[in-house]
C-alpha cells in the first residue's frame, strides 16, 4: 500500500490528506454502523496508520460521539499527514497509552479502533505497540482494523507475535493478501474494501491475487457433436484393504466433472468390491498386489490402460505399504499424462519433491498442511504459520501446481504466482472432500484444461448450506451426497433398519437410528408432544439432519427438536416432504 500512496501522491497528484481523510471517513462510517452508540477508544501509531485513526476520532468527535484517543508514541514523532491531523483533532488531547485514564477507557470502551500498524508493518510488533495490542485482545470489546490487523503481515497472512483479533477491517483500495491468508485472514474478521481515491493504474502485487467467480467461464463446455472420447478418459489408481472407499469417490467425481469415461485401477483382489459398489458406468480393472495394495508391476498395465489426452489420478486409498510407495514413486515418473498426485501418493513423495520435476506433463499436487510438511520435511505448524511462503516452496521443488487445500486454498505456480479461494465453507471438513477434488481435477485435464485454471477452479467451488432430499435411503450414492454437503453422519428411522447395514457397508459414513412414536388420535396440542428419541445429530453445513421414512410425520420429529433440519425421505419423488 506504501508504494500505491507514493504513486498517488507523488506522480498523480493526489494529495495525501486527501487520501487520508477518505480512509478515515470509511472507518468512521463502519465504526458507527456496527456500534452506534458508546465510548469509542481509538489506537494510534506515529505512522500513516495511526493518521488514519486520527480522522475516525476526529470524524466521530464532530458527530457527538464519545471518543477517547490513546497513542502509543509521544505526539511529537508523528510527521507529515498524521502530524496534520493531529492538529486537526478536536477536544481533548490523546491519552499516552501508559497512563492510567488510557488503559481505563480502552477496557471501558463499546468498540476500539486499531490504528496502531499499518501495511509497513512486518515481523513480531514490539514495545508499547505490542503492549497496546494485548489490552486491545484483553478487552473484549469489537475490534475495527484500520488497512490491516496490527500484528498481521498485509503481505503473506503471517502473525510473528502479538496480533490483534477484529471484529471487521476496513482496507483500502485492495483487499491485502494478508486478510486472504492463514493466520492472518482469522485475524481481519469481516473485510470491507473502500476506494479511497487512488486514481486507476495503481501498481498492485500481481503475484498473489484472489480467485473470483468469473473463472467458471473458462470451464469446459460440451459441443452437440461431443463424444465421450471428446470428453477425455481418467484413470483413478489407488485403493488398499480398508481403504476402497477412496479410488470409489475420485472415480465418480470424474464422471460428474464431466469425464467421458473413468477406469479405476485397484489392487486385484478389491475389484470385486469395488464395482460393486460404484455406479455401473465406472470401469475397474484389477491389478498386481502385495499385501492387500498395488504393486510395482502394476505400473505398465495402467500406463497402458491411458489413452492419449487422457489423465491420471495417483494415490486415494493407496496405502503406505513399501509396495505401494514404490508403486506410486514409479508410476508417477513413467506416466505420460497429466497427474494429479494426492494422499499417499504425496506421502510417497515426502522429501522427494524435486523428483516430480522431471515430468513433462502437468502436474498437480493437492496437499493438506500435514501433507506438505511431510512433503518439504517440516512440522505441520510450520506450515500453518507461513502457508504462502511454503506453498511457493513446494511448487517451484516440484515444478508442479500445488494445492495446499484449507479454509484460505492456495494454488501456487512454480514461478511463485498464487490465487487465494475465499472459503468460507466448513461443510467440506469432511472425510472425502479430498478425493472428490482430485478425481474433478482429473477430469478436468483431460477435457483440455490448463492445469493452474483447473486447480484454481475447483478451489473456487465450494458446496452451498442445503439440505438433500433423498427418495430412497438404499442408494449409497444418495447418501454420500449428503454427506457431501456437509452431514457427518445420517440418520434412519426404525423402519428402515432393514437398509441400514447395505448403505453403512458401501458408503464411508456414520449410520445411526431412532424409533419414531405412533401418532396418537387424535393429535394434542404441540406443546404436549412428546418428542422421538434421537440419540445422534449429524448436520448439514453446521445443522442438524434427519433421513426418515414417508409414514413418519416429520413435524413431530421437528417438536422435540427445533433446530432440526428435517429432510424427506423415503417414497416416492412427488411426495417429499421438507421443513
Amino acid at each position: 500500500m506504501r508504494a500505491v500512496d507514493r504513486w498517488a501522491i507523488e506522480l498523480q497528484g493526489v494529495p495525501g490528506l486527501e487520501l487520508m481523510e477518505r480512509a478515515g471517513e470509511g472507518v468512521a462510517r463502519e465504526v458507527s454502523r456496527r456500534v452506534p452508540d458508546g465510548l469509542v477508544a481509538v489506537l494510534c501509531g506515529k505512522g500513516n496508520n495511526g493518521g488514519d485513526g486520527l480522522v475516525v476520532a476526529r470524524l466521530l468527535r464532530d458527530s457527538a460521539r464519545e471518543v477517547a484517543v490513546i497513542c502509543v508514541a509521544p505526539p511529537e514523532q508523528l510527521s507529515g499527514d498524521a502530524a496534520a491531523n493531529l492538529k486537526r483533532l478536536p477536544g481533548d488531547a490523546p491519552l499516552p497509552f501508559d497512563d492510567a485514564p488510557a488503559r481505563e477507557a480502552i477496557a471501558r470502551a463499546a468498540v476500539i479502533v486499531d490504528a496502531l500498524l499499518g501495511t509497513g508493518s512486518a515481523g513480531a510488533p514490539r514495545g508499547a505497540a505490542a503492549s497496546a495490542i494485548d489490552a486491545i485482545n484483553d478487552a473484549g470489546a469489537p475490534v475495527v482494523a484500520v488497512d490491516v490487523p496490527s500484528g498481521v503481515d498485509a503481505s503473506s497472512g503471517v502473525v510473528a507475535g502479538a496480533a490483534v483479533r477484529a471484529l471487521a477491517t476496513v482496507t483500502f483500495h485492495a483487499a491485502k493478501p494478508g486478510l486472504w491468508i492463514m493466520p492472518g485472514k482469522a485475524h481481519a474478521g469481516e473485510v470491507e474494501t473502500i476506494e479511497i481515491g487512488v486514481p486507476r493504474g495503481a501498481p498492485l502485487d500481481s503475484t498473489v491475487g484472489l480467485i473470483s467467480q468469473s473463472i467458471a467461464e473458462l470451464l469446459p463446455k460440451r459441443a452437440g457433436d461431443t463424444t465421450k472420447f471428446v470428453s477425455g478418459q481418467v484413470v483413478v489408481a489407488g485403493g488398499s484393504r480398508g481403504l476402497t472407499g477412496a479410488p470409489r469417490m475420485a472415480s465418480h467425481a470424474s464422471m460428474r466433472a464431466g469425464a467421458g469415461y473413468v477406469i479405476a485401477c485397484v489392487p486385484g483382489s478389491l475389484q470385486d468390491v469395488l464395482a460393486a459398489a460404484a455406479t455401473p458406468e465406472l470401469m475397474t480393472r484389477g491389478l498386481a498386489e502385495r499385501d492387500g495394495s498395488l504393486a510395482p508391476a502394476a505400473v505398465e498395465e495402467v500406463t497402458q490402460s491411458i489413452r492419449p489426452g487422457g489423465a491420471l489420478a495417483l494415490g486415494p486409498g493407496l496405502g503406505r505399504s513399501d509396495g505401494a510407495v514404490a508403486f506410486a514413486r514409479m508410476l508417477a515418473r513413467a506416466a505420460q499424462a497429466p497427474l494429479v498426485l494426492d494422499a499417499d501418493g504425496l506421502n510417497a513423495h515426502a522429501g522427494r519433491l524435486a523428483e516430480l520435476r522431471a515430468r513433462e506433463a502437468p502436474t498437480v499436487l493437492t496437499p493438506h498442511a500435514g501433507e506438505l510438511a511431510r512433503l518439504l520435511e517440516l512440522d505441520s505448524e510450520e506450515i500453518e504459520r507461513e502457508r504462502l511462503r511454503h506453498v511457493r516452496a513446494a511448487a517451484e521443488q516440484s515444478g508442479a501446481i500445488v494445492v495446499l487445500k484449507g479454509d484460505d486454498t492456495l494454488v501456487a505456480k512454480p514461478s511463485g504466482e498464487v490465487a487465494v479461494s475465499r472459503g468460507g465453507s466448513p461443510a467440506l471438513a469432511t472425510a472425502g472432500t479430498g478425493d472428490v477434488l482430485t478425481g474433478v481435477i482429473a477430469a478436468l485435464l483431460a477435457q483440455r484444461l490448463d492445469a493452474f485454471t483447473a486447480a484454481a477452479a475447483i478451489a473456487r467451488a465450494a458446496p452451498l448450506p442445503v439440505a438433500v432430499h433423498l427418495d430412497h435411503v438404499t442408494d449409497p450414492d444418495l447418501v454420500k451426497a449428503g454427506v457431501a454437503a456437509g452431514a457427518g453422519s445420517v440418520m434412519f428411522d426404525a423402519s428402515a433398519l432393514d437398509y441400514q447395514a447395505n448403505v453403512a457397508a458401501t458408503a464411508e459414513i456414520t449410520v445411526s437410528s431412532f424409533a419414531p412414536t405412533p401418532l396418537p388420535q387424535p393429535m394434542p396440542p404441540p406443546a404436549a408432544v412428546p418428542s422421538p428419541a434421537v440419540t445422534a445429530r449429524p448436520r448439514i453445513a453446521g445443522m442438524p439432519v434427519a433421513i426418515i421414512d414417508e409414514r413418519m410425520d416429520s413435524r413431530r420429529l421437528q417438536q422435540g427438536h427445533p433446530d432440526l433440519v428435517a429432510v424427506a425421505i423415503k417414497g416416492p419423488c412427488e411426495k417429499l416432504r421438507h421443513h
